[in-house]
């Protein structure tokens, strides 16, 4: 089972992943959270990411750790 979040950008137009990870508390630091998106730990819509400041948009759904934030306006 995973624990759902939301994240609002507030006016953004997006976040870059390893932001939202170090923001949403899913990560210590920036540091951390992309030496986990580079490890393939890290998941967007379904499917592995690799790129450490992937810019997320509204509607889509980070996954780490059984942990999902989907993005919102």
């Amino acid at each position: 089972m995973s624990i759902m979040q939301i994240f609002s950008l507030e006016g953004h137009p997006y976040i870059a992943l390893n932001d939202l990870l170090k923001v949403e508390g899913l990560s210590e630091s920036g540091g951390q959270a992309k030496l986990a998106i580079a490890a393939g730990q890290v998941m967007v819509d379904g499917k592995v990411e690799l790129r450490k400041t992937c810019k997320l948009y509204v509607g889509q759904v980070v996954e780490f750790q059984g942990q999902s934030v989907t993005i919102s306006e």
